[in-house]
C-alpha cells in the first residue's frame, strides 16, 4: 500500500492549461465537475442537449482561469459527437481529458418498465459513452497521450431493484471502461472508472417515476437528499479530479457504495437475496408515470424537511426545476 501511494504521488497529472470535455455539463455532478477542473486551471469544453443552461454554466464559470466553450450536443446521436469532438479540436487543438458524464434516471418496478426505457438508458449511458470515446480515440493513439473518466455508478455493481434499466446501461459502461484501460495500458492513455453512490445533486426533481410514482417520488428524493446516505456532489467531484491526478483505475464513491461493493463480491448470492427482501418494502403501483418536480408529494411539508439538503443542492447545481 505504502509503494501504491508513492507511486500515485509520482504520477500526479498537472491539469492546468489542459482541455477538458464534459458530457452533460450543464448541471448536476457534471457541473460539480466542471467548476473542480476550473478551480485546477483546465479549459473546459461543456456539453448538453440544452442550449440555455449550457449558457448559464458559462455565466457561472465566467470567473474561471481557463476558457469555457459550450457545445450543444445529443451523446445519443453518433453524428452530433463526432461533430463535437472536431469542433473541440478545432477550437484548441487539442484535447486532454475526457469526462463521460452524461445520464439520466427512470425509478420503477420492472413491470413499468418499457423497451424504451431499456433503449432510453442504453442509449444515454452506454452508447453516449461509446460513441465520445471512439471518437476521441484516434486523436488521444496519435498523440500518445490522453485520459478519459467513465462516470458509472454502484448500479454498475450491483443490480437494484427497481432501477434495472439504469443498472444495465451502468453495468455496460463498467464493463466498457475496463476493457478501454486493459486494451490502452502502455499507450500513454489512462482510464479511469468512476462507481458513485447516491450524490447530493437534486437529480431527483428531474427524474422520471413508474408505477406507484408518488410513493417512488419519495423514497428515491429522500435517499439522495439525506446525509451518510447520500454525498456531497462537491466532495465527490474533488475525489474524481483527484484520482485522475493519481492515475488510478477505478474509485467508488461514498462509503455505502464501497460497502455495498465489497459485500456483493465476496456474497453475491446473499447479496441478491437481501435485496429481493428489500424490494418487498418497495412500492408496486400502476402504470402512471410522473417526473419528480412536478410531483404534489415533494411539495408536502414532511417531504420537503427530508429532502432540503438535496433542493439546496438542485440550486448550487443548476437543476431546472418546473415547481419546487
Amino acid at each position: 500500500m505504502a509503494c501504491l501511494a508513492l507511486l500515485r504521488r509520482r504520477r500526479k497529472v498537472d491539469l492546468r492549461g489542459q482541455v477538458v470535455l464534459i458530457t452533460g455539463g450543464s448541471r448536476g455532478l457534471g457541473l460539480a465537475l466542471a467548476r473542480e477542473f476550473a478551480r485546477r486551471g483546465s479549459h473546459l469544453v461543456l456539453c448538453a442537449r440544452n442550449a440555455e443552461e449550457l449558457q448559464r454554466v458559462q455565466r457561472d464559470l465566467a470567473e474561471s482561469q481557463g476558457r469555457v466553450v459550450p457545445i450543444p450536443c445529443d451523446v445519443t446521436d453518433r453524428g452530433q459527437v463526432a461533430h463535437l469532438i472536431g469542433e473541440v479540436l478545432r477550437e484548441f487543438g487539442r484535447m486532454d481529458v475526457l469526462v463521460n458524464n452524461a445520464g439520466s434516471i427512470t425509478v420503477g418496478p420492472i413491470h413499468t418498465m418499457t423497451i424504451a426505457d431499456f433503449e432510453q438508458a442504453m442509449d444515454v449511458m452506454f452508447w453516449g459513452t461509446v460513441y465520445a470515446t471512439l471518437a476521441t480515440l484516434p486523436h488521444f493513439r496519435e498523440r500518445a497521450r490522453g485520459a478519459i473518466v467513465n462516470i458509472t455508478s454502484i448500479g454498475g455493481k450491483v443490480s437494484v431493484p427497481h432501477l434495472v434499466p439504469y443498472s444495465c446501461a451502468k453495468f455496460a459502461a463498467v464493463a466498457f471502461s475496463e476493457g478501454l484501460r486493459a486494451e490502452l495500458k502502455g499507450l500513454g492513455i489512462d482510464v479511469l472508472t468512476i462507481a458513485p453512490g447516491l450524490m447530493r445533486t437534486g437529480s431527483f426533481l428531474n427524474a422520471w417515476f413508474k408505477g406507484a410514482e408518488k410513493a417512488e417520488a419519495a423514497w428515491f428524493s429522500a435517499s439522495s437528499s439525506l446525509p451518510g446516505i447520500s454525498m456531497s456532489a462537491r466532495r465527490a467531484a474533488r475525489q474524481i479530479v483527484t484520482a485522475l491526478e493519481q492515475g488510478r483505475a477505478e474509485r467508488i464513491l461514498s462509503m455505502p457504495a464501497n460497502l455495498l461493493a465489497r459485500f456483493h463480491g465476496l456474497f453475491p448470492e446473499l447479496t441478491t437475496e437481501i435485496l429481493g427482501l428489500i424490494n418487498r418494502l418497495l412500492p408496486s403501483g400502476s402504470d402512471q408515470v410522473e417526473k419528480g418536480s412536478d410531483s404534489a408529494t415533494l411539495q408536502r411539508p414532511w417531504m420537503r424537511a427530508v429532502t432540503v439538503l438535496g433542493r439546496r443542492a438542485a440550486d448550487e447545481y443548476l437543476q431546472p426545476m418546473e415547481s419546487r
